[in-house]
């Protein structure tokens, strides 16, 4: 019966999976498992030779490769080098608008950045989408969530917009390539980028 109502909790509930590069398979957990270690501990794994990367480069890709995927893509295809998180943020349907229910999982990211281990750190947030509605509508979508969660993070929890950048990926980058409809393909993906400079 435990693992009977885990497994709906996961379903139903937040989904947050930490992935270390592609090597590594993603780790689902319920939001009661997200804290501030977990999320440091994921995104303070920096290494000395990880690659630059270029938003205004990733933003281009993507709109000129809409409906043909991203994650081969010279620039993209770095990212996977890079510490990151990845987490389902709900929004109302069709809306850059965050559920009421998913502001706690925003705060404990904010409170994980504002900690002096990550301070020095500027990260990149990603927006995917699922493949339901048009790749251009996706597309456009997912970069106003990120652009969301971006505007969320440095006004309500005050972190310092130098420290972020924000990009939409649509449909493009399904964490479910199977199930391209699938709602765990909604997601918010937090990169870290390396020290500001």
């Amino acid at each position: 019966m435990t693992g009977k109502r885990e497994n709906n909790m996961i379903v139903q509930g937040l989904h947050i999976s930490v992935a270390l590069g592609l090597l590594l398979a993603p780790c689902i957990a319920s939001a009661q498992q997200l804290d501030n270690s977990q999320i440091m501990g994921t995104l303070a794994q920096v290494r000395s030779a990880a690659p630059a990367v270029d938003v205004a480069l990733l933003v281009e890709e993507a709109n000129a490769n809409v409906g043909k995927g991203v994650a081969a893509l010279p620039n993209w295809s770095k990212l996977s080098e890079l510490s990151q998180l990845i987490v389902e943020i709900d929004f109302e349907n069709n809306s850059t608008a965050i559920e009421p229910k998913s502001y706690r999982t925003v705060g404990l990211i904010a409170d994980a950045l504002h900690h002096p281990d990550l301070f020095r750190y500027k990260f990149l947030i990603i927006g995917h989408s699922s493949a339901t509605g048009t790749a251009k509508h996706n597309l456009e979508l997912s970069q106003k969530r990120a652009d969301a969660i971006n505007e969320a993070l440095s006004t309500t929890f005050a972190l310092s917009p130098d420290r972020l950048f924000s990009v939409g990926a649509g449909e493009e980058w399904p964490i479910d390539p199977g199930h391209p409809e699938s709602a765990d393909n909604r997601r918010v993906q937090l990169i870290n980028l390396g020290l500001l400079k």
